[in-house]
């Protein structure tokens, strides 16, 4: 399977005066041009696939606007409806109700954001939580991590280093400048001695939570991939345990380490 992603790159600082000049240059494009976009649009779709390809189009629209603003009312938002501390408005790949459900989830909601959860939760139950876009591009208050799930007789290979009382599942921190298989390889190998082999790699999903103990990161998101490996176990002086858990042992790992738990045995991998 293809292990490559989108690498995502900061920003590039702009001089003030170009951002406004193509802020202006695209309202007047966007004026001139979406009238007519948007009507064909409508036939397109209406001629091609129907009522159904209609709605799929209006709702590609929706969550277009959704997301524009998210970014146009990032600062009116953070100051209404999140707490200070919380996770911010603001992302130009996510929705408002993503971003609110994860306020949700962190608790961090103001007596106002609480009362639009509540709202759009009695339109569509849950909205929010299952608004969350778990493929947005990374930010300070996101942490991206690979792990390797070694399974086996169901129980899950975990360790834990000098500096966390929680065991956690191998891996490490997602570089943006190189493949997935590459860093969990290089992590790997660097941690406990062995080689894991790209032909052999399979992405399991993406699973994302709260995150334990850390300032500036909020929510911690893994990328997991089975993977057989080469050679002997040879642990770092940095990994001082190693354990097998099944899933009675799920309240000994991180919040995301533990969706993961409930992942594995709900697919009757985990005991």
């Amino acid at each position: 399977m293809d292990l490559n992603k989108q690498v995502y790159q900061p920003d590039r600082k702009n001089n003030p005066l170009f951002g406004l000049f193509l802020f202006l240059v695209s309202v007047i494009l966007w004026i001139l041009t979406t009238p007519f976009g948007f009507l064909y649009g409508i036939f397109h779709a209406l001629f091609t696939k129907g009522l159904r390809g209609l709605g799929n189009y209006f709702l590609e629209i929706a969550v277009s606007l959704d997301q524009l603003g998210n970014v146009t009312m990032q600062h009116l938002l953070n100051d209404i409806w999140a707490k200070k501390g919380g996770y911010k408005f603001g992302n130009r790949d996510e929705t408002i109700s993503s971003a609110l459900g994860r306020n949700h989830q962190l608790r961090r909601l103001t007596v106002l954001g609480k009362v639009t959860e509540r709202s759009l939760h009695y339109i569509d139950p849950e909205h929010a939580f299952n608004s969350i876009d778990y493929y947005v591009e990374p930010t300070i208050q996101i942490i991206e991590k690979l792990a390797w799930i070694h399974l086996v007789e169901g129980k899950l290979f975990c360790i834990r280093r000098k500096e966390d009382r929680l065991y956690q599942i191998p891996g490490g921190v997602w570089e943006g400048n190189q493949l997935d298989a590459l860093v969990l390889i290089s992590q790997i190998k660097n941690d406990l001695g062995v080689s894991l082999q790209p032909s052999n790699m399979d992405f399991i999903g993406i699973f994302e939570a709260p995150a334990d103990g850390r300032r500036a990161v909020l929510f911690e998101r893994k990328n997991c991939y089975y993977g057989k490996f080469e050679g002997a176990m040879r642990p770092s002086q940095e990994i001082v345990e190693q354990a097998w858990l099944n899933y009675s042992d799920h309240t000994k790992v991180s919040q995301v380490d533990a969706l993961i738990f409930d992942f594995l045995r709900d697919k009757g991998k985990l005991t």
